[in-house]
């Protein structure tokens, strides 16, 4: 499974992170996962971007991106039917307050 991150105008304003450069910190796991793309990769600047970081993960451990896909989307689907009860709510007391008061 070939996966490639796509990078459009639209999606780049959206996911305005993926630019970013990632520094290596006290965290093993972070340090190793730079030092990996950045020998994969090899850019000419040494500098490692989460976008690179994530077409790497998106072709070699493809399972990986898609389970926190899958998490991120059923999280986001969740919120947006829990914002349309909370809306359905609070259209329902307006309408009661107006009732109330005519």
């Amino acid at each position: 499974m070939d996966i490639e991150f796509t990078n459009n105008d639209e999606l780049s304003e959206e996911l305005s992170t993926l630019g970013d450069v990632v520094e290596k910190t006290d965290s093993e796991l972070k340090n190793y996962i730079v030092n990996y793309v950045g020998t994969k990769i090899n850019p000419e600047d040494d500098q490692i971007t989460v976008k690179m970081i994530v077409d790497t993960v998106a072709k070699e451990f493809p399972e990986f991106l898609l389970a926190v896909a899958e998490e991120n989307w059923i999280r986001g689907y969740q919120q947006a039917l829990n914002d349309v009860d909370e809306g359905k709510r609070l259209v329902e007391k307006a309408k009661e307050e107006q009732e109330d008061s005519e």
